[in-house]
């Protein structure tokens, strides 16, 4: 399955190629090879912020781990419908949709979903 790297931080250089192929040996190792696996390395602020929003715990940290892909998804569904975040008043628009859309979806899977974008303005 796919394996994807997004480097958002600048502090530390990183080398996609060698993290790609230890990834794949660490997926063979624990035999989860049927999953996709994204890694996104982000600066302090980016993860405190993360940490926050769905642990409550206001501080940085070293790696957050977690099923992603409702969020991500439901944020770019909600720009296909036209929603934007451009200024704070489109923002709250779209905010208030995920927002809607997560707890409904958090009710129907027992999940704790939130918007990533809760402290964008």
């Amino acid at each position: 399955m796919s394996l994807v790297l997004r480097n958002l931080q600048r502090a530390i250089p990183l080398r996609r190629v060698p993290l790609r192929q230890r990834m794949e040996i660490v997926r063979s190792i624990l035999g989860v090879q049927k999953f996709d696996l994204g890694i996104i390395c982000v600066d302090n602020k980016s993860i405190q912020h993360i940490n926050r929003i769905y642990r409550q715990k206001n501080i940085p940290t070293d790696v957050l781990s977690f099923p992603f892909h409702e969020v991500t998804a439901t944020h770019g569904l909600c720009h296909l419908l036209g929603f934007t975040h451009n200024t704070e008043a489109t923002w709250q628009e779209m905010y208030q949709k995920e927002k809607q859309i997560l707890e409904e979806l958090s009710r129907r899977t027992g999940a704790t979903l939130q918007p990533l974008s809760r402290d964008l303005f």
